[in-house]
């Protein structure tokens, strides 16, 4: 059997000095805070993923702008083999509008002060400090 990574897509939305995050309500990562996101579907592009996924999970309209980057999450069972391998598209969006509600997997959503979040205040998914801060810089810096 050939196995290969799922394509998940990431909406990293800012707005001002906050940053919206959702809490995990399944695993992987139950209990802790991400961006939302979730599988892009067969004929989705990821960034059409993104702002479906970021609206099932939270109630929030966006615009998907720029891939920010892609990330490898790679988890082993307790024998040390692969049993979970997602490619994440990370997708900067624009806010819109909305109140953010938890929903779909999520158990809560909320925007956070991202000072709060860069410091390492809340349990987080891996990388979602550098994944921010990565938002930042680009917000900063646009793509020509």
């Amino acid at each position: 059997m050939v196995r290969s990574p799922r394509l998940g897509a990431l909406a990293v939305i800012l707005d001002g000095s906050r940053v919206l995050l959702v809490q995990r309500g399944k695993p992987p990562g139950l209990g802790l805070w991400g961006f939302p996101g979730g599988h892009v579907e067969w004929g989705e592009t990821v960034r059409a993923a993104a702002v479906r996924e970021l609206r099932e999970e939270t109630g929030i309209e966006a615009e998907a702008q720029d891939v920010l980057t892609c990330l490898d999450l790679v988890l082993a069972d307790e024998a040390g083999e692969v049993a979970t391998h997602y490619l994440l598209v990370a997708v900067s969006c624009l806010y819109r509008g909305g109140t953010p509600m938890a929903g779909d997997d999520a158990r809560d959503a909320r925007w956070f002060d991202i000072p709060d979040v860069l410091s390492g205040a809340l349990p987080m998914n891996d990388r979602v400090a550098d994944l921010l801060a990565l938002a930042q810089a680009r917000r900063e810096t646009p793509l020509a």
